[in-house]
């Protein structure tokens, strides 16, 4: 057994540098699937503001420690030396890899279910890497254009369909897990990830937001606040609201732009609460009751 453990960390790590030399980002799996290195902030408080993503220079952080560099993918596979298997990063340049997950587990047909989807929307899937699952589903390799964020997801496009996006990753070819080995199915092995036909692209993208409607009152001045919230990227959610938010209650609009406000920024990710904590503390800073 433990010659057998051996192996397969070994092979493990040579798969994941051959995934890498193709551009790919990798990190260390155990048998569970799950990523090998405990996080290093397992043990810290609860953080106030936005969790860390790797800024803190340790290994830990899921995917967002994969790496294509060879000498960065020895090092994580060094500080996990019990990993037996890699995950390869969706959404990442050069492949923007998205991946279909075709499961077997739920008891329905996928393969099916996928072929249905293709013939009411008109695509066809390309010949692409397909990788098997030891539990008879496969993984099929597709990339996205860079400007487009697949969000990952389960049973949203068809029972026994996930979708593997930004944030997500993929169990690589050669890696063995407590069910069994992951394996490239025959002839595929050496292609590259085709596009995804813009047909399921389209499918796989979360609908358009609907604009939050501004009470009249507020005018227009009150929807560009909204607008300016809507537009805020992560790390800057909280310091748009309350830029927002003291403009609001400084022309009177305060009371009447709280809903849509919280509105806006729980789309950007943020919480009502944590929505609702900072306008309350613009409200203060402006002279204002909350």
């Amino acid at each position: 057994m433990a010659t057998t453990d051996r192996q397969a960390r070994t092979l493990a790590l040579a798969h994941a540098l051959s995934a890498a030399e193709r551009g790919l980002a990798v990190i260390p799996l155990s048998r569970t699937k799950l990523p090998a290195l405990r996080s290093p902030h397992h043990d810290d408080p609860a953080p106030a503001g936005r969790p860390c993503h790797g800024e803190c220079g340790r290994f830990g952080h899921g995917v967002y420690d994969a790496s294509s560099d060879p000498a960065r993918v020895r090092a994580l596979f060094a500080a996990a030396p019990w990993a037996t298997g890699y995950g390869i990063a969706c959404g990442l340049p050069p492949y923007h890899l998205i991946g279909v997950d075709l499961d077997t587990k739920t008891g329905t047909d996928s393969s099916a279910a996928l072929r249905e989807l293709a013939l009411r929307h008109l695509f066809t899937i390309p010949e692409t890497v397909v990788v098997l699952t030891p539990s008879g589903g496969r993984h099929l390799w597709l990339t996205g254009p860079p400007d487009t964020v697949v969000p990952n997801s389960a049973g949203r496009l068809a029972p026994g369909i996930d979708i593997r996006g930004a944030g997500g990753y993929l169990v690589g070819p050669g890696s063995r897990t407590d069910h069994g080995v992951y394996t490239a199915a025959p002839g595929t092995a050496r292609l590259a990830p085709a596009p995804c036909p813009p047909s399921l692209l389209r499918l796989l993208l979360p609908p358009p937001r609907a604009p939050h409607p501004v009470p009249p009152s507020t005018g227009g001045h009150g929807q560009g606040l909204v607008q300016f919230v809507l537009a805020a990227h992560e790390g800057q959610r909280n310091t748009r609201l309350f830029w927002a938010a003291c403009r609001a209650y400084e022309n009177g609009i305060g009371p009447a732009l709280l809903a849509p406000l919280v509105a806006a920024a729980r789309d950007t990710g943020l919480t009502e609460r944590e929505a609702r904590a900072t306008i309350a503390s613009a409200a203060r800073l402006t002279g204002h009751r909350p």
